[in-house]
Parts: C-alpha cells; sequence; structure tokens
C-alpha cells in the first residue's frame, strides 16, 4: 500500500492555449479523479454522470449550469452533483478543475416495502 501524492496540480494540468486537457490523477476499485484544464472559452456540453461527482475548481473561473440552476465557480469551490443531474461546464478564463466520481450509493432497505 502506498500513498499517491501530487505536489503540483498546475504541473500535473496545464492549461492549453486551445482547447482543453483531461488527465485521470487516481483511480481504484471506488474512486476516480480527473482533473481538467480548460482554456479560456473551451466548455463541457450539457451530459450527466451516472454516478455523483464533487467538483473542485483549483485555478481560473467556470461557469456551471447545473440541471436548471446556474453559478460561477472560483478557487475554493466545492460542488457535489447527484448522479444523473444534466450539467454544462464553461471556462470564463483559463481554469483547471478536479472531478471526483464517487461510488454509487448502496441501495436503500429502510422505510418502503414492496408488497402488495
Amino acid at each position: 500500500m502506498h500513498a499517491t501524492v501530487i505536489t503540483d496540480l498546475a504541473t500535473e494540468l496545464t492549461v492549453p492555449e486551445d482547447g482543453t486537457l483531461s488527465r485521470v490523477l487516481y483511480r481504484d476499485d471506488r474512486l476516480r479523479v480527473v482533473g481538467f484544464a480548460f482554456a479560456a472559452g473551451q466548455e463541457l456540453t450539457e451530459h450527466t454522470s451516472a454516478l455523483p461527482v464533487v467538483i473542485q475548481v483549483v485555478q481560473g473561473r467556470l461557469d456551471l449550469i447545473l440541471g436548471e440552476e446556474k453559478t460561477e465557480a472560483k478557487p475554493g469551490s466545492w460542488i457535489h452533483l447527484p448522479a444523473r443531474l444534466p450539467h454544462t461546464v464553461h471556462a470564463t478564463e483559463p481554469s483547471v478543475m478536479l472531478l471526483t466520481m464517487l461510488p454509487a450509493p448502496a441501495p436503500s432497505t429502510s422505510g418502503t416495502s414492496s408488497t402488495a
């Protein structure tokens, strides 16, 4: 067993002059962390994830559309998205973000019964 250490995210995720860079930074059987670097004006068009995710902004500014809600994310922003929520990411300036894909929640067995 060993630790995974990234001492400088900016070195791992250099913002391209034009376009978007994505790189898997960590993966195990339960978790995946993907780093994204966006040139100004780049975006991820509306999409969904089968798993819940957390977005953390490291540098820059991102306009996010989360379902029907629009928000600006800046360094230090932390956003949790439930599975299957439509979302869009647009970089208003050169930006770096981390996307952590969380394990699927265990099915709930409390409180409901399917017997008729």
